[in-house]
């Protein structure tokens, strides 16, 4: 079934990829994009503050480092608070907001959103983004990788996916645009890393849902990391494209660094010497072998002599998890940033992102303009140079293609986040709430008790020191424009339990 299913999409993509063009004269490039999940911002030895930070002397990412000699470091690069809002806007150049997968998806037709005695949440589109626009409680797209396959590249899935939902066919990336996938599917986590474990599948072989890893069984029972088995089938399918003379995506999107904390035995017991605590060990092993797989994967292109021709894109899909298991409190590991996965604070939010472009991007090169992860989709296109696309969605994401062209900031733009959702914790940034990031200034609603905060990133990257009552009329700037954006995008809103009533917009809760 699966296969006719992947088979009726590729024809249907035909029909699309009739009203595309790429320039035939210009050589397609390679693109590597390079996905980590939940990754924070100081989860690395390259310092994307404007010093080095005591958690940048922690970590080692000597491939992290050497790819942003080769290239650019984005400062300002943000995603949403946690992974399905993030994947699908990847995917679709729209923002959360407008695609309404809000939340994290799983189950078919099932809310993740914990329970709140104050809120109702929205029916938000708990089934993902699909390919076909039948599918109930979910967002019909005209995704990426299909409009890339469709104008000669040879796309390839490897990792995690969490697009749709279980017995969704967006839960399968064949049905989303790639040629190839490996250990994609519908869930966002694993129940393991260890190949003796079989990556959380209860039978060498076999596959148990929802949290077992589909697709690696010739690696069950090897003492192997997850992280490094798909390193190895990722280098297999770059081969294909090579023998196949075709330009690739690789969408790498690993499923390390998510929680469960489990130790990389290669690099584990070097951070217990230097006396870090056995969860930040752990942590810190995950986010090195994270690390070399990129390394494995640039050592993979020079020796296929196509390093030359390929982008490579490194971002993570939303802040560092700072809640327990992680020792030491709670968030406090992504400092200077507050917060972390969940939070619309910087913690939970902001990316470490670095691109290589070679006779492009200028080596060792710096870029502080905003950037958010629509932004990603229009991008990927230009690089790839598909001028044309008939698309079933209204895009959002602009292209970032002057930083990268000219090291200059190309646009002035507001950001916005929305989530009239409940993730299930408690503290800064945490719950329903929607924000905007304009210029320095950041503002965050909450939809729970109208409660708004307002903070100076330049002056106060930690978000600690709140300017509502000292600043009002930036209050009212921005509480405005980001009810206008809300409205203009018809994003959903909780409603109150006690009366049934629509949570206020920003502007209203002000009285504005």
């Amino acid at each position: 079934m699966k296969k006719s299913f992947a088979l009726l999409f590729g024809s249907c993509a035909l029909i699309l990829g009739n009203s595309c063009s790429i320039t035939k004269k210009e050589k397609q490039p390679n693109i590597l994009l390079f996905l980590v999940d939940d990754m924070g911002w100081q989860d690395t030895s390259v310092p994307f503050y404007k010093e080095k930070t005591e958690l940048n002397k922690r970590y080692n990412t000597p491939n992290m480092e050497r790819l942003s000699d080769q290239g650019m470091i984005f400062t300002n690069a943000y995603a949403s608070s946690i992974c399905s809002p993030t994947r699908c806007s990847l995917m679709s150049g729209m923002s959360a907001a407008r695609h309404r997968v809000t939340n994290w998806t799983l189950h078919k037709n099932r809310s993740t959103d914990y329970n709140s005695d104050i809120l109702n949440f929205p029916n938000w589109s708990v089934n993902g983004i699909q390919p076909v626009d039948s599918i109930e409680n979910s967002t019909h797209i005209t995704f990426l990788p299909q409009i890339l396959k469709d104008n000669g590249y040879y796309t390839i899935h490897c990792g995690k996916a969490h697009f749709g939902s279980i017995s969704t066919l967006g839960a399968d990336p064949l049905n989303c645009g790639f040629d190839v996938n490996i250990a994609g599917h519908a869930a966002g986590g694993l129940a393991s890393y260890l190949g003796e474990k079989n990556f959380g599948n209860k039978e060498k072989g076999g596959y148990t849902g929802p949290w077992g890893v589909p697709g690696l069984e010739k690696y069950h029972g090897d003492s192997i990391f997850v992280t490094e088995a798909l390193t190895r089938e990722a280098k297999l399918a770059v081969n294909q494209a090579i023998e196949k003379d075709k330009p690739f995506f690789l969408y790498m999107a690993h499923y390390a660094i998510h929680i469960p904390l489990t130790a990389d035995k290669r690099y584990y017991q070097k951070y217990i010497d230097a006396g870090l605590p056995e969860s930040e060990a752990r942590y810190a092993s995950m986010i090195e072998g994270m690390d070399q797989s990129l390394g494995d994967l640039m050592d993979y292109l020079e020796e296929k002599e196509i390093s030359d021709n390929t982008i490579v894109i490194f971002m993570s899909d939303n802040g560092g998890y700072s809640l327990r298991p992680r020792s030491g409190g709670i968030n406090i590991h992504n400092r200077p940033l507050n917060a972390g996965k969940g939070s619309l604070c910087e913690g939970g939010i902001r990316e470490p992102m670095i691109v290589k472009w070679n006779g492009v991007v200028n080596p060792k090169s710096k870029c502080d303009q905003e950037v958010i992860i629509e932004d990603f989709f229009p991008t990927i296109l230009k690089m790839a140079n598909v001028k044309e696309q008939t698309l079933v969605q209204k895009i959002d994401g602009l292209s970032f293609m002057p930083c990268l062209k000219n090291n200059k900031t190309s646009y002035n733009r507001s950001l916005y986040w929305h989530f009239p959702n409940n993730w299930g914790i408690k503290g800064p940034g945490y719950g329903a709430a929607s924000a905007i990031r304009k210029g320095d200034y950041k503002l965050i609603y909450y939809y729970e008790n109208g409660k708004i905060e307002l903070f100076n990133l330049k002056n106060d990257i930690t978000e600690l020191n709140d300017l509502n009552k000292t600043q009002p009329k930036k209050v009212e700037e921005l509480a405005i424009e980001l009810s206008d954006y809300l409205r203009k995008v018809k994003a959903q809103r909780p409603s109150f339990k006690a009366n049934n009533q629509r949570c206020p917009w920003p502007d209203e809760a002000l009285g504005l």
